[in-house]
């Protein structure tokens, strides 16, 4: 099978592509980084360019080449940051899924097969919650830009399915952590690399608001990477599906930077700031993944994740520009 992966040079994306190759595909990886940014490219891929905000540059790209799937991990992706440019977080993330789109049915329409498509989503498409685990079932009410922008995706996604040019699955992720394939996190935004850069001296401080209770989940992005594989499998043409990838396992802000200290056996300096208004638990309920595609989360727990990202701060990648994921 020929697979394409949008953002495949970025911090999940990457993992997805390794984990295809190891898989036995035959993976392509689509990138807006110039090419003397993309030296580092996983082993046996092939690297494509194209700015999905430029919908000829992508239908010379994509169009032009018989893939089988595509697994699209390419958007911007930073919930505050949006509120800032929800303009631009609409053109790259709504605008850019409708270039690859129109770009998969023209190849289909010429090959005469559809196309699976396994879509990045995010936690955010859901309304805060009262701290229970938050299921599929849950009716998708986002609270931002981002979130706002990655559901329209995922609409868009089920129209373009209903007539039967592609099959589709949304894997909503709800925190990417962890290291693959020697690389780790470098968006400092997130509290995990921010918290390791700190330990690691390249950081002053990290940031926690109010007394850091607030409850989040981590996934190690090899159990992502899984998460794409099995959903390829899963894809049914004419359909778009939604699952749902989370331990549902949470841990506090303040233990989390506990473990950290544990781990890299350094202390951190912490900055308190005033509390903001932000949901005081996002845990997942991903009981359907389980069921139904049989994904177990077997790299997970916090102690591996951030063992796995404190080994890989060595390798440094370039920054991800305006949480651009490619």
């Amino acid at each position: 099978m020929r697979v394409l992966v949008t953002g495949g040079l970025g911090f999940i994306g990457r993992a997805v592509a390794v984990r295809l190759v190891q898989a036995g595909y035959d993976v392509s990886v689509l990138t807006h980084r110039p090419a003397e940014a993309v030296r580092d490219a996983p082993m046996g891929v092939t690297v494509l360019h194209a700015d999905l905000r430029d919908r000829e540059w992508v239908m010379r790209v994509v169009g032009d080449v018989s893939f089988d799937a595509v697994c699209h991990l390419a958007g911007r992706s930073r919930t505050r940051e949006s509120f800032d440019d929800p303009l631009g977080y609409y053109e790259t993330n709504v605008t850019g899924m409708l270039s690859l789109l129109q770009a998969l049915a023209l190849a289909a329409e010429r090959d005469g097969e559809p196309i699976r498509v396994v879509n990045a989503s995010t936690v955010m498409v859901y309304s805060p919650s009262n701290g229970e685990p938050i299921s599929e079932d849950m009716p998708p009410r986002p609270t931002s830009p981002y979130g706002s922008s990655k559901l329209t995706v995922e609409q868009l996604l089920g129209y373009q399915a209903a007539t039967s040019a592609i099959g589709a699955v949304s894997l909503r992720i709800f925190s990417a952590a962890g290291a693959a394939d020697g690389h780790g996190d470098s968006d400092l935004s997130r509290i995990i690399p921010k918290a390791l850069a700190v330990a690691a001296g390249r950081a002053p401080h990290v940031e926690v608001n109010g007394d850091g209770s607030t409850v989040r989940e981590f996934t190690h992005i090899a159990d992502i990477a899984e998460a794409f594989l099995l959903a390829l499998d899963a894809v049914r043409v004419a359909e778009h599906q939604v699952f749902n990838v989370g331990t549902g396992v949470g841990i506090s802000v303040r233990d989390l930077l506990t473990t950290v200290e544990a781990v890299t056996g350094r202390p951190l300096t912490i900055m308190t700031r005033p509390p903001q208004n932000e949901p005081v638990a996002l845990i997942a309920n991903a009981q359907r993944l389980r069921d139904q595609l049989q994904w177990r989360p077997t790299r997970s727990t916090i102690d591996r994740i951030i063992t796995d990202a404190w080994q890989a701060t060595t390798v440094t990648t370039p920054p991800m520009a305006q949480g651009y994921m490619a």
